[in-house]
């Protein structure tokens, strides 16, 4: 269908956003993203080669999140030069119980996702807000909800329970996991790129400022590191990773601290920022020479390869392990480390094309094969936007 899918993922102070032909191939035209909203908001758009199409800064009062939106809905409409907007895609952290793919959004399912914002109180309210401004102001203009949580709705029952009580799992204390999105992406391009192990067992790292790992058997989830929320697992730039629910208990009793306030330590002053006192950016803490930041790295590593041997059990055997994301992708240092303390199991780096992030980093013949593969969730969203409005 000729015209433009615009995406939108829409954080508490930006929203990224990226352009699509709405044909068969669903091309990237621009990407971009205003950030710093209430602060000093920034529009930066690039084109699908990387250079820069717009570049504007205004003023805190005069864009909030719906300005911000009008301003990319204006930016789509300049720069599809008189293509029409025919869709928004949006990403939408939790889907809960109900949604196991993507659906068109209709007033009761916003009641329906509003509803999960207990479930995702810092990730939910914001994705949702755009998709709110459009019903109001552009009712006759589609929209598709993809839920980071969808590609983990098929895991086992015993991947998803908590040892709890019946009625707490029957209301929807359970593990959803997320990063779904980005998982599904990687699951469609290994079909392509290594369509040997696409079939197998296969453990994929979503490593980036948030972080997590998946365990896939045929394409499909088993397992995630994320449970109930997206601070649960691996450590991450600012966010714990799993913790023994006793530290909350001491916190309230011996700190005097409240729910906002451990939630500020949990998602917001740990993880590798609160372990290292210097920084949550891999970057900076592998250019730092405080032995605080080497510590926090060697407990990064120490976390995920842990998490790896879980995930191996759960699959029952591991044929290839798949490094993505921010640090995943661009990180050589981290994805030689993980995989050293993996030999056990069989993987093995290829220092050449380890350092040239090749596609297969790993030698060939190895038992379990190694890949860094760039995950691109916006094009995901673009491609379930376009399957679920314009089937072929």
């Amino acid at each position: 269908m000729p015209g433009i899918i615009l995406v939108l993922n829409a954080g508490s102070s930006s929203i990224k956003f990226a352009l699509y032909d709405a044909d068969a191939g669903q091309s990237l035209l621009y990407h971009g993203q205003v950030e710093k909203i209430g602060l000093a908001p920034h529009l930066l758009v690039k084109d699908a080669a990387g250079t820069v199409v717009t570049d504007a800064t205004w003023l805190a009062e005069a864009l909030d999140h719906a300005g911000s939106t009008r301003e990319i809905l204006a930016v789509a409409e300049r720069l599809g030069a008189g293509r029409r907007l025919v869709a928004v895609g949006h990403r939408v952290v939790h889907g809960g119980l109900a949604h196991a793919e993507p659906v068109r959004v209709t007033g009761p399912i916003l009641e329906a996702l509003e509803a999960l914002i207990p479930l995702a109180p810092l990730h939910q309210p914001h994705n949702l807000a755009p998709i709110r401004m459009l019903m109001a102001e552009a009712p006759d203009l589609p929209q598709v909800a993809c839920f980071d949580t969808a590609f983990h709705r098929g895991q086992p029952h015993l991947a998803q329970a908590f040892a709890l009580p019946r009625a707490l799992t029957e209301e929807g204390v359970r593990r959803y996991g997320f990063h779904g999105l980005s998982y599904e992406y990687i699951a469609r391009r290994l079909r392509q790129v290594a369509p040997s192990i696409a079939g197998g067992r296969v453990i994929v790292g979503h490593l980036g400022n948030g972080a997590s790992l998946c365990a896939m058997h045929q394409g499909r989830s088993v397992a995630s590191t994320m449970g109930f929320t997206a601070v649960d697992g691996l450590m991450m730039g600012t966010r714990t990773g799993a913790l023994d629910p006793g530290v909350i208990l001491y916190l309230m009793d011996h700190h005097g601290m409240d729910g906002p306030a451990i939630e500020d330590l949990l998602y917001r002053r740990s993880g590798l920022l609160g372990v290292s006192g210097v920084s949550s950016d891999m970057r900076t803490l592998r250019g730092s020479a405080d032995p605080h930041a080497r510590e926090a790295i060697d407990l990064f590593v120490y976390r995920i390869v842990r998490e790896i041997g879980s995930l191996t059990a759960a699959l029952g055997g591991l044929d290839a392990l798949v490094f993505t994301a921010g640090i995943g992708e661009n990180d050589a240092e981290t994805r030689r480390e993980v995989t050293a303390l993996c030999a056990w199991l069989g993987a093995g780096l290829d220092d050449a094309r380890n350092a040239a992030g090749e596609a297969m980093v790993s030698p060939d013949g190895a038992r379990v094969s190694v890949w860094c593969i760039p995950t691109d969730e916006e094009r995901m969203i673009a491609l379930h936007t376009a399957e679920t409005l314009f089937p072929a």
